[in-house]
């Protein structure tokens, strides 16, 4: 099997399997929760050491080793996110009648620990790696980065299919921040400029030697650039949420309150309001 085939199909193992975790585990009772980020927490200081081992690596195994030790380091944050460890400072939803400005900013403090702990570790994987000539890892975080920015506007700004059913309990107020609306502005630009990466890294695959880190490391980044893309696309297409990661939600929310739809207007409306209802 050649390299960029397997680089694709691990690339698709990695991404499904960890988000599929990720989302197992902030299902779980909350009594588990120091358990799993200790885990976690334990698997990223290891991804650090494993940058750290790889970054002057030369062959294909490298850019693997680097590629998962920048995922598990991009997972521990989403992971501490989801159990409400690395949030934000306000933690209840925006009033009905926030006007759009205040409302963005309750979203920046609903999500400021957060984005603080991903400036963090990507300052780290920066650290590791800068002295060596692997960057696989470094990439793959930043490119993670760039793409759920992209995601979280566009879930602001107000999407069709926001997928606010994802979200755990613990943090339903965060479905006040997102908007149902046919499009946004922003949404075009975003599948416009991911679809001009994805064209550029996947001619550097073409163009990078054999068997060499450079076609490895380009595959990877162009696939991961796929399944961003991807997401995107499901936030606009008539396609349960469920579709990717019913294997984690089936049979685990059947306790959780349902948020009540919103509407789909051309101004966009909130998601996750019903009269009477905050969140």
């Amino acid at each position: 099997m050649g390299e960029p085939i397997l680089a694709v199909l691990f690339v698709l193992v990695a991404w499904w399997s960890s988000t599929g975790a990720i989302l197992w585990l902030d299902r779980l009772p909350r009594r588990t929760f120091p358990w799993s980020f200790a885990a976690v927490s334990a698997l990223a200081l290891l991804a650090l050491v494993g940058l750290a081992a790889s970054r002057d690596g030369e062959g294909p195994a490298a850019a693997y080793l680097a590629f998962a030790c920048g995922l598990a380091i991009w997972g521990w944050n989403e992971t501490a996110f989801l159990l409400g460890y690395l949030t934000g400072p306000r933690s209840e939803p925006s009033p009905p009648g926030t006007s759009t400005g205040r409302r963005f900013l309750h979203a920046v403090q609903a999500i400021l620990w957060h984005e603080l702990a991903l400036l963090a570790s990507g300052a780290a994987i920066l650290a590791v790696t800068l002295a060596g000539s692997n960057r696989t890892g470094l990439w793959v975080f930043v490119l993670l980065w760039l793409l759920r920015t992209s995601a979280k506007l566009n879930l602001h700004l107000g999407v069709p299919n926001p997928g606010e059913g994802l979200l755990p309990d613990h943090l339903r107020h965060l479905a006040s921040f997102f908007s149902r609306r046919a499009m946004n502005p922003l949404f075009p630009l975003s599948i416009t400029l991911a679809t001009l990466a994805l064209a550029r890294l996947a001619d550097l695959a073409i163009e990078a030697p054999a068997e060499s880190l450079e076609v490895v490391m380009w595959t990877l980044l162009a696939t991961l650039t796929a399944l961003g893309l991807l997401e995107h696309w499901l936030m606009v297409l008539p396609v349960p949420e469920t579709a990717l990661w019913g294997w984690v939600l089936e049979g685990r929310d059947h306790h959780r309150r349902p948020l009540a739809p919103a509407p789909l207007l051309p101004a966009g409306e909130p998601v996750g309001r019903a009269p009477g209802r905050t969140a």
